[in-house]
């Protein structure tokens, strides 16, 4: 098997890669055959095929050709039939485009079809009858039908045979579409007494290898005289029809004419197309030859007919013309828009230049019915740059950005010059992918945010906010809190910055004494690679809150010594004794001071000044005012709530220095008397109280042993066995006790045991026995309680 391989190479100004491959390989070869090496032919490597997703593009919906690409080869994908592909046309031959991306670019590939003697000739009849006058004159021509073989070049038919040649020889006649016309020539008269019927076999040959051949019988009946043939006007009619035409449409008549007379000058016109689709298409009118349309006409499929006819009489003579018909194209095609290659997205920093899509456009139909221009709308960054006649490139004509469009409808639209013209369009949708060439802004060029002081650590305090024009991570803002001091001290000490949300908190309760402003700058930075950013600065001022009490700076009030302000007793009205001097650190109203006469030992003779503290006096000085005399001024606050300060103030109203040296001595006697009364007053009363609550408690507790002590002795069953000490004698006797004793008994409540001893003379306790009662004692008790002594033993005392 031979193969031919043509390379043919270009490029094209738009930056796409057009070259052109040729092959020859025969038809009907085995699936997976190797048709040729596509990627060495191109000069590309095997791994650009690969990473460039190379595949093949037809514009037809059979593909017989397939691509390898990790081989770099192209394939035979479906058996080829080249007669079944392209007829009688030749050269025969398949093209297709060959489309790798990253960059986009297209190759034209042409595998050429080789014929192969696989089609022996044949005859559409099997058999072909002739009548033949017996009259007929030696070179007389019988028009055979030819045989048709779908082989193309030296496989097509080559030669003709005639058998048996008693009568008749074979003559071929060379067109020059190709075709060949087969006669018969009478060489020999007939005799219709010796042969009624003569059989002869017509075999065609073919020059391919092996040689192979086809067979039609020819039966010829002899007849008796019809000595003129029928003549055709031209040997060769042409006529024109415009595609689409209504079927039967007359196309064009032939006529033929007979000298003879009566039935043998008769004419019946018939076609002797075989295999070529012409009967499907026009019909011949047996009778008058007019030649009309039973089928569809498209200019398309074939621009031309050859129509073969025949005039024959009744006496078997014929004569043949030809009639070529040519078809009048019509714009009835709109141009097709085939997309080879497509990119949906394509980012907003592409270069100029850059190939979006590549479309291919194909019209059927020929000259200006088939010339097309494609164009697009305008005001998009885009042009179309056409390669050749049918290919387009759609390239990127200016600079994109996605934050202007993120998104093009590209209507691309294609119309012929045909009247009327034919159009078509397609839209491409094109997204624009983002790139992170946007800042993030602040809403603000500049902060400010107010927090009164004393606030709690974490306050929200304000929200800073910045947008970003780019797109999903590209357009995702973070804020960072920039590094710097406040007086000395990190600002991140001072306030934080949440990431997400760009709210800022307080880390620490603030004081206005200690600052009233400070200001830092917050970064806002976005999530693209590298990441873009900006920064805004940021002004805090804290707000005065009435957290201070006004401080008296003057009179300075001590703990030891005394200071008073003297007044002249001749002072007048208004005079001015002293000025309560303070200050309030807070701000604002805050900071404002009324002054107020609290307590005084005569309000009727000083005022104090609400706003400036002056004490002065409201009446004249008189003999009668006391020397001292001791003012107390509030001085207080105008924030919500309100804070205030007491001072005292001693006012001495005397003439000379001496008169208030001993008044002012003895005035802090009796403060200092004063003082410790109060003191003693006190504690005297807390130790009163102690002992009250002591006494009280005392007192319970002895009332509830007692009762205790009295449940015992009552509730005992532990009984009483007297002792009886010697010289002791019964007072039922005559004898009697010379001696009294003591007893002492000692009894517990948790045993039955009792102690008794001894004891002295004279005792408290004492029992009496009655003489009168045999066996029974009677007991004295004192005035002195039992419980009166709890520690102490019972003393019995028994007198005999």
């Amino acid at each position: 098997m031979t193969r031919r391989v043509l390379l043919f190479m270009s490029l094209l100004f738009v930056g796409t890669v057009l070259g052109q491959v040729s092959y020859s390989i025969p038809e009907e070869m085995a699936k997976g055959s190797l048709v040729g090496n596509i990627a060495h032919d191109l000069g590309l490597q095997t791994k650009r095929l690969t990473s460039g997703k190379a595949r093949i593009y037809t514009r037809g919906s059979d593909e017989y050709i397939e691509l390898h690409r990790e081989r770099g080869v192209l394939l035979v994908k479906e058996r080829i039939d080249r007669e079944a592909l392209c007829k009688q046309t030749t050269p025969c031959a398949l093209h297709f485009q060959i489309i790798l991306e990253n960059p986009m670019e297209l190759y034209t590939v042409t595998v050429q079809i080789t014929d192969i003697n696989d089609n022996a000739p044949t005859f559409e009849k099997n058999e072909m009858k002739f009548k033949i006058s017996e009259s007929a004159i030696t070179g007389a021509k019988f028009v055979l039908e030819r045989a048709v073989d779908l082989d193309v070049g030296i496989n097509d038919i080559k030669n003709y045979e005639l058998k048996p040649t008693d009568n008749f020889a074979l003559k071929v006649h060379n067109n020059a579409d190709g075709n060949k016309n087969i006669e018969m020539i009478l060489q020999k008269p007939l005799d219709r007494e010796k042969q009624e019927q003569i059989s002869l076999v017509l075999t065609a040959v073919d020059g391919g290898e092996p040689q192979m051949s086809g067979t039609m019988m020819i039966v010829i009946t002899v007849l008796d005289v019809n000595d003129n043939a029928p003549v055709f006007t031209q040997s060769t009619y042409k006529a024109t029809v415009t595609e689409n035409s209504p079927k039967g449409t007359v196309v064009a008549t032939v006529t033929a004419t007979d000298a003879d007379q009566h039935s043998n000058a008769k004419i019946t016109y018939s076609m002797t197309n075989t295999l070529d689709d012409i009967r499907k298409v026009f019909l011949v009118n047996l009778e008058n030859g007019e030649i009309s349309l039973i089928g569809n006409i498209d200019y398309e499929e074939s621009r031309n007919y050859q129509i073969n006819l025949l005039a024959s009489d009744e006496g078997g003579l014929t004569d043949s013309c030809k009639l070529i018909v040519d078809v009048q194209d019509v714009n009835d095609n709109k141009p097709e828009i085939n997309i080879l290659s497509k990119s949906n997205m394509i980012s907003e920093d592409a270069k100029l230049n850059t190939v979006v899509t590549m479309i291919n456009i194909e019209d059927k139909d020929s000259r200006e019915n088939g010339n097309v221009k494609c164009f697009i709308g305008d005001n998009v960054p885009f042009i179309l740059k056409t390669s050749t006649n049918i290919f387009y490139s759609l390239v990127t004509d200016s600079e994109l950005d996605r934050e202007r469009s993120s998104e093009y409808n590209i209507t691309v639209s294609c119309s012929d010059e045909g009247v009327p013209s034919l159009s078509s369009s397609v839209t491409l949708t094109l997204q624009i992918s983002d790139v992170n060439d946007n800042a993030p802004v602040f809403e603000r060029s500049s902060y400010e945010a107010y927090i009164i002081e004393n606030n709690t650590p974490g306050l929200s305090v304000f929200t800073v906010k910045a947008r970003d024009a780019d797109w999903n991570q590209n357009a995702r803002v973070s804020y960072i809190l920039e590094d710097s001091s406040v007086n000395g001290v990190p600002v991140s000490s001072y306030v934080s910055v949440s990431a997400d949300s760009g709210v800022i908190h307080a880390v620490r309760a603030f004081d206005y004494e200690q600052i009233k402003d400070f200001h830092f700058r917050v970064k806002a930075q976005d999530g693209g690679s590298p990441p873009l950013s900006s920064n805004v600065t940021v002004k805090i001022l804290i707000q005065d809150q009435n957290d201070n009490p006004p401080q008296v700076l003057y009179p300075v009030q001590t703990g030891g010594s005394l200071v008073a302000e003297l007044v002249p007793r001749s002072a007048d009205v208004g005079y001015l004794v002293t000025k309560v001097v303070a200050v309030d650190v807070d701000s604002g109203q805050n900071a404002w001071l009324s002054y107020k006469l609290q307590k005084a030992t005569d309000r009727a003779l000083f005022e104090v000044g609400s706003q400036n503290g002056e004490i002065r006096t409201i009446r004249q000085v008189t003999d009668k005012d006391t020397v001292k005399q001791r003012l107390s001024v509030i001085v207080e606050d105008n924030g919500q709530p309100s804070h205030s300060a007491t001072v005292v103030v001693n006012v001495a109203v005397a003439d000379s220095f001496p008169e208030v040296l001993s008044e002012f001595t003895d005035f802090t006697h009796d403060k200092e008397y004063n003082d410790n009364l109060t003191f003693y007053l006190v504690l005297a009363l807390a130790v009163v109280s102690f002992l009250f609550i002591t006494c009280v408690v005392v007192i319970i507790s002895v009332k509830i042993y007692r009762w205790r002590q009295s449940r015992v002795l009552y509730h005992s069953n532990l009984p009483v066995i007297p002792y009886y000490p010697p010289r002791y004698s019964d007072t039922l006797g005559t004898g009697t006790l010379q001696h009294v004793y003591n007893y002492e008994v000692c009894r517990t409540t948790d045993s039955r045991k009792s102690d008794c001893k001894f004891g002295g003379a004279g005792s408290q306790n004492v029992l009496i026995m009655d003489p009168s009662a045999t066996g029974t004692m009677q007991r004295i008790q004192s005035e002195k309680s039992i419980l009166d002594e709890p520690d102490s033993p019972l003393e019995v005392g028994l007198e005999h």
